[in-house]
């Protein structure tokens, strides 16, 4: 027996969109609360030193989370080759504004502190709120971009053409939303961190930011449904399609209509757990910063990314990528996967070395564990930002 069919292709398939969503909510919870950090620099430091803390706290451990982003790139890459091609192709512009941002990132971290002159650090710090803000808003704006579909086509030769002209376009109201909406969550994340790691007039700031922030998010979150209800039409296979075939997205009929996105929480009520989390958590979160637990509003705070993520995926189930060109050409779990062999491999490599990335980064999540003050920062010792 070849050793791949232990496990059904059509099982496989849903393993890698279980994966991939627990790559993206890994990337959200474990950089996201750096970019929330960064968006919050210019706002809850107010002196030098202060400003250093925030920069710090996030210094030693930002370039480790941004694996998760990778390892996320690499596997829609690899398992999902058609939503890559579509999406990084079709928003080409907006991963460039993205990637432009991250860059700011490390190169304002290394050389902010390289000179005392005022303005020289404060052009820094800027860029590092870019640097938060920018990957933040355009993210949140791409996921409300494919919850209303992009504008792409398979010919008949399963050729892709994406028929969209401008990042512009991407900036659409609901999309727009979608992108304050992952503001608001990751600003709520990046204060629960400063809260941990922090004392004083910075942590004192954080909790109140961060308070607020949970509660924009609520509202922003359960906007954005309300919108998605009643203003936003969604995607559903109407013909018989085989889920364990080779993928070929044109081997089916789709029906464009109203309130679709909420037939699977009707059909599968345990699905309602997605957007609960969400709302509990950011609750949560708010409630634990008024009441000064550190540890308790960060988990809070993940807990709300991973319901606010998860709702995505479980209203969109098996649909991945709509296509409002030829809605039939819209990518779903059956249609746009790699080969059976293809999966399988992949879910060795990931079964032997996610358990190392995760005990390493625990590790040296245990050996920073500690809070950054302004004493650790300005004694001299040359290995603080």
């Amino acid at each position: 027996m070849i050793l791949h069919t232990l496990i059904d292709y059509d099982t496989l398939r849903v393993i890698w969109w279980l994966l991939l969503g627990v790559l993206l909510i890994g990337f959200a919870v474990m950089d996201g609360f750096d970019l929330g950090t960064g968006m919050l620099l210019p706002f809850v430091a107010r002196t030098d030193i202060e400003r250093r803390v925030v920069i710090n706290a996030v210094g030693p451990v930002w370039e480790g989370n941004q694996v998760w982003l990778v390892t996320g790139g690499g596997a829609i890459f690899a398992a999902w080759p058609a939503l890559y091609s579509v999406s990084f192709s079709g928003f080409y512009l907006a991963m460039f504004a993205i990637l432009f941002a991250l860059i700011l990132r490390p190169v304002g971290f290394k050389y902010r502190s390289k000179r005392e002159n005022a303005a020289w650090r404060s052009a820094w710090d800027w860029a590092l709120f870019i640097g938060g803000f920018v990957p933040a808003l355009v993210m949140g704006v791409a996921v409300g971009n494919v919850l209303q579909g992009v504008p792409f086509h398979f010919n008949g030769e399963l050729r892709i053409f994406y028929d969209g002209t401008t990042l512009f376009e991407l900036l659409n109201p609901y999309g727009i939303l979608a992108g304050l909406v992952s503001v608001a969550m990751l600003v709520m994340h990046g204060a629960a961190w400063l809260v941990l790691k922090t004392e004083g007039p910075v942590a004192e700031r954080s909790r109140a930011v961060g308070s607020v922030a949970a509660l924009v998010t609520i509202v922003l979150f359960v906007l954005g449904g309300l919108w998605l209800y009643y203003g936003v039409d969604g995607y559903r296979i109407t013909s018989a399609f085989v889920v364990d075939g080779p993928s070929n997205p044109l081997a089916k009929t789709v029906e464009v209509a109203p309130r679709i996105w909420f037939a699977n929480y009707a059909a599968h009520p345990w699905m309602l757990a997605g957007p609960a989390l969400g709302l509990i958590g950011a609750a949560l979160a708010s409630l634990l910063f008024r009441v000064r637990s550190e540890v308790g509003a960060l988990l809070m705070s993940s807990l709300s990314i991973f319901g606010i993520i998860s709702t995505v995926g479980l209203s969109m189930f098996p649909i991945i990528l709509p296509s409002t060109v030829d809605p039939r050409s819209s990518l779903t779990v059956w249609d746009s996967s790699s080969s059976h062999m293809t999966l399988f491999i992949m879910l060795i490599v990931a079964l032997v070395f996610v358990p190392i990335v995760v005990a390493y980064t625990s590790f040296v999540y245990k050996v920073l564990w500690g809070k950054v003050d302004e004493r650790s920062i300005s004694d001299g010792s040359g290995h603080a930002y």
